[in-house]
């Protein structure tokens, strides 16, 4: 490793650090979609992008973009990239790490003077996570063109409407279509990311080449019975929503687990919520994902059946709300070739590779055009917590990757 990637991979370090101070929460890191944190993050992270000899803009939906101009005007575009928002309780590399590592590829190629064949692109997402609104994806829809006029009416725990959130942060609703990337020649998209998961530190691996993102659907779930007094109701004529929404966790597990899926309850709250009452309505989540449609659908199935058993045998009512369908898909083999050819360039010469079952903007970018993605190993597999981390060493190894992932695609088009 040069004396100059290990400061190139420092800087980006402390750029994380930067940006883990830009928070709407006093003990965390939140930084959610058209926010004034929102607004400073695209501010900061402009100014780096200038530093490294892109020009920086904001789109019609918010994302932050850099472009490093090609040959000529109507050059193909390569994108780079990742998304600057958080859940609430964040850590500092999720996303961010992948954005600040395109910067700074883009810097040092422009410091060596390489001439590509294409405009490079740097999109900092605005909306990965959903944290606001409930609706993932929205930035990199946005860029695909997949945008649905029914989200204006989305709300966040304000009741605020997204349509109102863009005109407060200076967007207009109507030309958001311009963010759209749809009918230019987009050659594909790259992303680094955080592993987010175990498999490369338990390979004692720092990098892995993706094959595809599991497809996954949202929910918002409810049972519904009927309050009444903890001690007067007998049991026999109890109608627990909390004990019916028990059951169908516990199901989600099961059946989720048995077959080969991921099935998850985020969250539960229990009406009217009193010791002394039995609940008589129950809201809960559940996320749901598998490497193909077809098993994760057949799974919801099953869950849903369990579901509406549970509410029968305990006279309650089921209720389901699908909040966000994200399809699996699978990466481009020139591009995950390229991938592969930067891991190789630091001396791991089998790539481990490895399926996303979290999901990423690449997943709507898909929608556009090919991608592929590089994932770095994080400790312990540990993220959407204060503690996920990675390691110095191991970023610099992925900006050396990236970099020749890059020049492995130029050369592909030259």
């Amino acid at each position: 490793m040069s004396a100059a990637t290990a400061d190139s991979a420092q800087q980006v370090l402390e750029r994380c650090d930067v940006l883990a101070g830009i928070s709407a929460a006093a003990d965390g890191i939140e930084r959610s979609y058209l926010t004034p944190e929102h607004a400073r993050t695209n501010w900061t992270v402009g100014e780096w992008m200038a530093a490294a000899g892109l020009t920086p803009w904001q789109d019609a939906a918010g994302n932050l973009r850099g472009t490093l101009a090609g040959p000529t005007q109507d050059a193909p575009i390569l994108l780079l990239g990742s998304h600057l928002d958080t859940v609430p309780g964040a850590g500092r590399y999720d996303g961010i790490l992948g954005t600040l590592m395109a910067i700074a590829v883009v810097g040092r190629l422009r410091e060596r003077g390489v001439v590509l064949p294409f405009c490079l692109e740097v999109i900092g997402f605005a909306d990965e996570e959903g944290t606001r609104f409930g609706r993932t994806l929205l930035g990199s829809c946005a860029v695909a063109g997949t945008w649905q006029e029914s989200w204006w009416y989305l709300r966040d725990a304000h009741g605020v409407s997204l349509h109102d959130a863009f005109v407060a942060f200076g967007l207009d609703p109507a030309r958001v279509g311009e963010a759209s990337l749809r009918g230019r020649d987009v050659i594909g998209y790259l992303e680094a990311h955080i592993e987010q998961g175990p498999l490369l530190q338990d390979a004692d691996r720092a990098l892995g080449v993706v094959e595809g993102i599991m497809g996954a659907r949202r929910f918002e779930l409810e049972m519904v019975g009927e309050a009444g007094h903890a001690g007067g109701m007998p049991y026999g004529r109890r109608r627990d929503a909390l004990l019916g929404a028990s059951e169908v966790v516990s199901a989600v597990e099961t059946l989720a687990r048995d077959a080969g899926a991921i099935g998850t309850v985020g969250r539960l709250h229990a009406y009217p919520g009193a010791m002394n009452v039995i609940p008589g309505r129950v809201e809960f989540s559940l996320d749901l994902r598998a490497q193909t449609d077809a098993l994760r659908d057949e799974v919801w199935g099953e869950i849903e059946e369990a579901a509406l058993k549970a509410a029968a045998a305990r006279h309650l009512s089921f209720e389901v709300n699908e909040l966000h369908a994200a399809r699996a898909t699978e990466v481009a083999p020139s591009l995950a070739a390229a991938v592969e050819t930067g891991i190789r360039a630091t001396g791991d010469a089998e790539p481990l590779r490895l399926l996303s079952k979290a999901g990423h903007d690449a997943m709507a970018i898909a929608d556009l055009c090919d991608y592929a993605m590089l994932f770095i190993r994080c400790k312990d597999g540990i993220s959407h917590h204060r503690d996920e981390d990675v390691r110095a060493d191991d970023v610099a190894l992925a900006l050396d990757a990236f970099e020749a992932a890059v020049l492995a695609v130029a050369h592909a088009h030259a």
